[in-house]
C-alpha cells in the first residue's frame, strides 16, 4: 500500500460507509490519512475508528484535493455529481451506487471475479461495483459456469431493510414498535409498510416497465460481468423487501448447460474460496441471513435437482449486503487501483 495514500470515504455515516471504515481499520489504514465525508446534516459528527475518532466533514467538490482514492457509499444522484469532482481532482474513484453501472466507459468490477480489469487501461478514473445481489449471484454462478455452463437464472431476492440505508433500519424499527403497540405506522423509506410484511418492490419501477431498477440491474450487471468470459446467463427475478435488518437471502433456480448432480454442483461450489457451503438440511444446517454478518463469503445450501429436468439446480444463498456485498468490494477494488503504475 502507498504509504502516502490519502483516502476519502464519502457517505461515511451510512450503513455501507461504516462498514468501509471497519474494513480499512482491519487493514491497519492510518486514521491521519483518512477523510470522512457525508451530507451537511452529519457535518461535525464524530465517528469511532479504533481508539481514535474522525470528524465528519461536509462533502463538496472541493473535498478531494490531495485525495488519492475516493470510496463512494452514497446514493446515485450524489455519486454522479461528486465522483466527477473527485476524478477531476486526480483521485481514483470506486462507487457502489447504480450511477455508473450501465456506463460502458466505466469498468464494472467485482474483486475476485474480474479483478484483472483494475490493471487494464480504461477511460477516466472511475470504477463501479455491482449491487449486493449481483455480486452474490456472480460469486455463486462462476464456479458452476466453469464446470457446467450456466444458461439461465431465476432469482427471488429477499432483501433486508439495510438496503435502504440507515433510514430503512430506523423505519423497520419504528414500524415494528408501533405494530406491537397496536398502532398502524406510516411508510416513508419503503413504498409500503415493511414491518411484519413482505413487499414485492425494492426501489422505484423503471419508466413504462413492470421491472424495478433493482431487478433490471441484475440483468444488466450480470451481462457486463460475464460477457468477457464468453457466456452471458440470462438473469431475471423479483426483489422483495422483508422485515429483517441486515443480510439478503436469495432463492435461485439455475439452468445449467450440462446436467449435473447435486453432489457435482456442491463440489464445484466448495472449490470457490469466496463461497461457504452449508448444506446439511437434515441437521438444520443451511444459509441464513443471521449467519452472514461480517462473513466475507457467500453462504449457499439447500441444493436440489429434479430428475425430470436434470439441467435445473435449485439452491438458497445468503450474503452480508453491507459488508461483503458492498463495503469489502469498494475497499478491495480501491486498494487494487492504487497499485496501478502512475
Amino acid at each position: 500500500m502507498n504509504e502516502n495514500l490519502r483516502i476519502a470515504v464519502v457517505g461515511a455515516t451510512g450503513v455501507v460507509g461504516s462498514e468501509v471504515l471497519s474494513a480499512l481499520f482491519d487493514r491497519d489504514f492510518p486514521a491521519e490519512r483518512l477523510t470522512v465525508l457525508a451530507s451537511e446534516r452529519s457535518e461535525g459528527e464524530e465517528l469511532e475508528y479504533g481508539e481514535e475518532s474522525l470528524g465528519v466533514e461536509k462533502a463538496t467538490p472541493e473535498s478531494f484535493r490531495g485525495i488519492g482514492l475516493a470510496l463512494f457509499a452514497t446514493p446515485a444522484d450524489v455519486s454522479r455529481t461528486l465522483a466527477q469532482a473527485a476524478q477531476a481532482a486526480g483521485a481514483w474513484v470506486v462507487d457502489v451506487s447504480s450511477a455508473f453501472r450501465a456506463d460502458g466507459n466505466v469498468p464494472l468490477v467485482l474483486p475476485g471475479f474480474n479483478s484483472e480489469v483494475l490493471g487494464a487501461s480504461f477511460k477516466g478514473r472511475i470504477v463501479s461495483v455491482p449491487s449486493a445481489v449481483t455480486s452474490a449471484l456472480a460469486t455463486l454462478l462462476e464456479p458452476l459456469r466453469q464446470s457446467f455452463g450456466v444458461a439461465q437464472v431465476q432469482v427471488t431476492a429477499l432483501m433486508g431493510a439495510s438496503s435502504a440505508g440507515q433510514r430503512g433500519l430506523r423505519e423497520l424499527e419504528q414500524q415494528t414498535a408501533a405494530l406491537l403497540s397496536g398502532r398502524e405506522p406510516e411508510s416513508h423509506a419503503f413504498p409500503q409498510r415493511v414491518g411484519f410484511n413482505l413487499v414485492p418492490q425494492v426501489g422505484p419501477f423503471l419508466a413504462n416497465s413492470p421491472w424495478t431498477e433493482e431487478e433490471a440491474g441484475w440483468t444488466l450487471e450480470a451481462a457486463r460481468l460475464f460477457a468477457p468470459k464468453g457466456e452471458i446467463p440470462v438473469v431475471a427475478g423479483t426483489a422483495v423487501q422483508v422485515p429483517s435488518f441486515y443480510g439478503h437471502g436469495l432463492s435461485l433456480h439455475v439452468r445449467l448447460r450440462k446436467p449435473a448432480s447435486v453432489d457435482q454442483a456442491r463440489a464445484a461450489l466448495k472449490g470457490s474460496p469466496a463461497v461457504k457451503v452449508l448444506d446439511s438440511p437434515g441437521e438444520k444446517i443451511y444459509p441464513m441471513t443471521s449467519l452472514v454478518t461480517a462473513d466475507p463469503t457467500v453462504h449457499v445450501g439447500r441444493l436440489r435437482s429434479f430428475p425430470q429436468a436434470p439441467e435445473w439446480l435449485t439452491l438458497f444463498a445468503a450474503v452480508d449486503n453491507a459488508g461483503r456485498g458492498a463495503a469489502l468490494n469498494l475497499v478491495e477494488a480501491g486498494l487494487r487501483l492504487t497499485e496501478r503504475p502512475a
